[in-house]
């Protein structure tokens, strides 16, 4: 595939990242953690940056954020800085709020991608790309559950085991057209409805997002062992 693969739709990039990420037990913000030479932030802003199909990149972050000047892409003219807010879902929306008052379009593709999961692989960012390119809703980059799944009840015990054949993990980017993103994000917080991800935000709103299968290892690092494996795990690959 050429590096300048016209048959990939042209996407802006959306990283919330005000989050303080307290289950790392950690000194700074989970996505400020240092890993291999960089932060976790900019090992999950590299797959963006590298390609050639990027028309910008939109980071939210908490406005008393130390850690932003410091780093070099700060001063990267593709990326735009949005005010992060209390949640997720206030975080994406400034962001597309940013990006439309910089002029992208409603049918703009933008990828939502969270700040703490740097291992995605370009292979996948294409895979999702070319898969969602042509749908009238969007997908998102997922893979289906490998483990026994149980059901837990409030006295702590097993209550049933659920069907792992229609479960998929969801995971990120997730790929929608700005305008219908931003309304259904908008119309979902007005509602007071509980937006874990931009998926749940369009499908309250009616539409079913593609399901795109990707790598295993796309990890979000939520806990301090989540590092240690992708230390681990990037060790291996690169010696």
């Amino acid at each position: 595939m050429s590096m300048a693969d016209s048959s990939l739709p042209a996407f802006w990039a959306v990283i919330p990242a005000a989050g303080v990420g307290s289950r790392m037990r950690a000194d700074r913000p989970k996505q400020y953690l240092p890993i291999a030479g960089k932060t976790l932030l900019e090992h999950t802003f590299d797959c963006f940056l590298g390609h050639p199909r990027l028309l910008g990149l939109v980071v939210s972050l908490s406005n008393d954020d130390a850690y932003w000047p410091a780093l070099l892409c700060a001063a990267d003219n593709r990326i735009i800085r949005a005010d992060g807010g209390a949640e997720r879902a206030t975080s994406v929306l400034n962001a597309l709020m940013v990006l439309s008052e910089q002029g992208a379009a409603e049918s703009d593709w933008v990828l939502v991608h969270d700040a703490a999961r740097p291992n995605l692989h370009r292979v996948d960012l294409d895979r999702l790309l070319r898969a969602s390119a042509n749908d009238i809703v969007g997908g998102i980059l997922a893979a289906p559950a490998r483990d026994t799944l149980k059901r837990i009840g409030a006295d702590g015990r097993i209550h049933a085991t659920v069907d792992r054949s229609v479960i998929w993990q969801a995971f990120t980017p997730q790929m929608f057209r700005l305008g219908e993103l931003q309304n259904c994000l908008a119309d979902a917080l007005a509602a007071g409805v509980a937006v874990t991800d931009e998926a749940s935000a369009m499908e309250w709103a009616g539409y079913a997002p593609l399901l795109i299968e990707g790598r295993a290892d796309n990890l979000k690092v939520t806990r301090p062992d989540d590092l240690e494996w992708l230390q681990r795990h990037w060790q291996n690959d690169r010696s």
